[in-house]
């Protein structure tokens, strides 16, 4: 018997990537997983998956459409008796300077908030009834460490603004829901990680990619991929997290680091970290010399040193 077996989990943007190891391993833990995209290949995905023995449902469908949504979580709950996680993975990056021309920043503005923002808001309401019916479960938001403190270069690049403003809105969305479904045993919290072994991070380096100058034909080069994080390590992670049991957290992951959970963090900062990582309050700790601090700290302080 693995940990969720009896259990149904979705998977959106699941045709590979981080997407379609999140589906492996939660199948892996025992789970009925249901997994959809707007590529094809998520049906092969979804075969291979039921090959292994496991209960799967694969679609084919576009995340913003609000009918084939409703259809799909409708059909994965009728199939197997119910919803219990969630994992809002479908997701969409573009390039989006502030000197775009004005119909292409329009039109790159609804695709990206479409996928990154209402879909997670969509599938999230569609599937919280069933989580309630079901006695509780897990929403996992996946996020991007550009809404933590930097730890490398690139961070929210100047290019970078549409997707960057996404991730962040999903900050609103984890904070508010886990307040509200706390009392119905749902957790929500976002995975916001940094870069991972994924098609759509690859893509970046290949002629045409804004990284292109970095890779070449054969894309990234291997000393490039040796910094990027596995992604069945970090759907390993997401196991932990439903063990841990927390709720309404940013879980920070950052390649060059170790990939884990780390302390709890308090209702103060949850969705964010301090400039020194240690997710800690300054009016119990005290601000430490920040002259060179990557970030103003006063705007974290619970009450500042001098009274004001």
């Amino acid at each position: 018997m693995g940990y969720l077996s009896g259990k149904t989990a979705i998977v959106t943007g699941a045709a590979q990537g981080l997407g379609k190891a999140f589906a492996e391993r939660l199948a892996l833990e025992g789970a009925n997983v249901a997994i959809c995209d707007i590529q094809g290949d998520v049906l092969k995905v979804g075969a291979a998956l039921e090959a292994l023995g496991h209960g799967a449902l694969a679609r084919q469908f576009d995340i913003t459409s609000r009918t084939d949504c409703e259809t799909f979580v409708a059909d994965t709950s009728a199939r197997f008796g119910g919803i219990h996680i969630l994992v809002n993975n479908a997701a969409l990056w573009r390039s989006t300077p502030v000197t775009d021309p004005w119909d292409k920043a329009l039109k790159d503005f609804d695709d990206v908030m479409n996928v990154n923002v209402k879909a997670v808001m969509v599938m999230s309401r569609l599937a919280v009834p069933h989580m309630i019916a079901a006695g509780g479960g897990e929403i996992v938001n996946i996020s991007t460490d550009y809404v933590l403190p930097a730890r490398r270069d690139g961070v929210n690049a100047p290019d970078t603004d549409l997707y960057n403003a996404s991730k962040w809105a999903l900050n609103g969305l984890t904070d508010a829901a886990a307040q509200a479904l706390a009392g119905d045993n749902i957790r929500v919290n976002n995975l916001a990680m940094g870069p991972t072994d994924t098609a759509m991070l690859r893509a970046l380096f290949y002629p045409g990619g804004k990284l292109e100058h970095l890779g070449g034909p054969d894309g990234p080069p291997a000393e490039i991929t040796a910094g990027f994080m596995d992604p069945a390590d970090i759907a390993a992670l997401m196991i932990d997290l439903f063990k841990d049991g927390r709720t309404g957290e940013n879980i920070g992951v950052w390649a060059g680091y170790p990939i884990e959970l780390g302390p709890r963090k308090r209702w103060d900062v949850r969705m964010r970290e301090r400039a020194d990582f240690t997710g800690q309050p300054l009016r119990e700790y005290g601000p430490p010399p920040w002259d060179d601090a990557p970030e103003p700290v006063w705007h974290l302080a619970v009450g500042r040193p001098d009274g004001a």
